[in-house]
């Protein structure tokens, strides 16, 4: 179900938001540094139809990224092979949005049309690169194009290499054409469990780098559950093997967090008996000397 996969694109995009950054900037060749403010907009909207009355429709993202200069993003997740029919829905949205912040000034309407893309997370050799809007106006005719992103087209790689972490979740349809293989062929399923463990192990080496943090890979692996339960009902062996490792991974997360807390909390408690140096204090509690000297700070300010 394409909901499935909406609400995890919608998803990570909500509770990951610096995670849209790389994306951006590798779908419309900027160079944001991820630094920018991210401003989300409501996603609801009513469009006028001649047979109906105030349908709702809801866009998967509708934000503005305040760079150098400001722009408005506008990103379809689409989980169907193009049809025809997205093009359409494109523009009804990106017509809402702009007139959603239009300005009238002394009879001359001025709207600004957001910059589109779509995500496509199947492709096929027919999938263009980019749609083509091509508007005539008695004032003249207007072209521009919407990129296409295909997930398919991106190795293990280039998603860590550029940073699209975004995409992991997704990462899977890449081998759905395999999948009746990998649920006969239990060599092949290792192969591709390997490759997961690929993915958890760098994730892990990204989180200790601070490049993510540890609630961005807990969302990223635990989308990828979600997406994978989805995409592979059908295949029992594929489902089990590769979401008991995504079972197992935030199992782990979850125990590492609890640990690190405990770790902190005695930490606190042998900076409160003030006896021990924080060398010591680090190496008791399994702590590194910047997180206990982190820590001895915030305690001297709740003095």
């Amino acid at each position: 179900m394409g909901n499935i996969y909406d609400g995890a694109f919608r998803t990570i995009l909500n509770d990951c938001r610096k995670l849209v950054i790389p994306v951006i900037n590798e779908i419309f060749k900027e160079s944001y540094t991820g630094e920018e403010e991210i401003q989300f907009f409501p996603n609801e909207h009513f469009i006028g139809q001649q047979d109906e009355a105030g349908k709702e429709r809801i866009t998967d993202t509708n934000f503005r990224i305040l760079g150098k200069v400001q722009k408005k993003y506008h990103i379809e997740c689409e989980s169907s092979l193009p049809d025809g029919k997205i093009t359409i829905r494109l523009f009804e949205y990106d017509a809402q949005i702009a007139l959603d912040e239009g300005e009238v000034t002394e009879e001359i309407l001025t709207v600004a049309f957001p910059h589109t893309a779509v995500l496509y997370l199947r492709a096929s050799k027919k999938t263009p690169d980019n749609m083509k809007f091509v508007i005539a106006t008695p004032g003249g005719t207007v072209r521009y194009d919407v990129p296409v992103m295909k997930v398919q087209s991106y190795s293990l790689d280039d998603i860590f290499r550029k940073k699209l972490l975004m995409l992991i979740p997704f990462y899977i349809f890449s081998h759905e054409k395999s999948f009746p293989e990998y649920n006969s062929n239990e060599q092949k399923l290792e192969g591709l469990k390997a490759e997961y463990q690929v993915i958890l192990e760098r994730l892990d080496e990204l989180e200790r780098q601070g490049v993510i943090g540890a609630f961005d890979k807990r969302t990223i692996i635990d989308l990828s559950g979600d997406v994978m339960k989805e995409i592979a009902q059908k295949y029992e062996n594929v489902q089990k093997g590769v979401g008991d490792m995504m079972r197992g991974a935030l199992i782990e997360t979850s125990a590492r967090r609890l640990k690190k807390e405990a770790n902190r909390e005695t930490a606190l408690r042998m900076l409160k008996i003030g006896k021990l140096s924080v060398s010591e204090i680090a190496e008791y509690s399994g702590l590194s000397i910047a997180e206990v000297e982190k820590l001895s700070g915030f305690q001297a300010m709740q003095k």
